[in-house]
C-alpha cells in the first residue's frame, strides 16, 4: 500500500506544480487553491509512505514521479521544448526511479 499511497503521491506533487505556475504568484484564486489542496495531499501521502520506505528512496521516488510528470504535462500541454535530449534526460530520471524500486 505504501508504494501506491507514494506513487499518487508524487502524481500529486505534478498537480500541485503546475497549480503553482498557473496561479500567477497567487494572484489567481482557483489554481491557488488548488496548489494548496494538492501540495497538502501529496506531503500527506509521502509522510505515510515513508513510514514503510526507507526515506531515501521514497523521497528520490516522489521527487522523480513529480518532475518527470510536470516535465510531460509541460511538453505535451503547455508548449515547452520537447526535444530529444530533454526526453532522453526524462527517460534517465524514469530509469533511476525504476533502478530505486527495484533495488530498494
Amino acid at each position: 500500500m505504501a508504494w501506491i499511497v507514494l506513487v499518487l503521491s508524487g502524481l500529486l506533487e505534478t498537480a500541485w506544480a503546475i497549480a503553482l505556475d498557473r496561479s500567477a504568484g497567487f494572484t489567481r484564486p482557483a489554481p491557488s487553491v488548488v496548489f494548496v489542496i494538492t501540495l497538502v495531499l501529496s506531503m500527506a501521502g509521502l509522510a505515510y509512505a515513508l513510514r514503510e520506505i526507507p526515506v531515501g528512496t521514497g523521497y528520490a521516488l516522489w521527487v522523480g514521479i513529480g518532475a518527470t510528470g510536470t516535465a510531460l504535462v509541460g511538453m505535451l500541454a503547455l508548449g515547452e521544448s520537447a526535444s530529444l535530449p530533454r526526453i532522453g534526460c526524462l527517460l534517465l530520471v524514469v530509469a533511476g526511479v525504476i533502478g530505486l524500486k527495484i533495488y530498494h
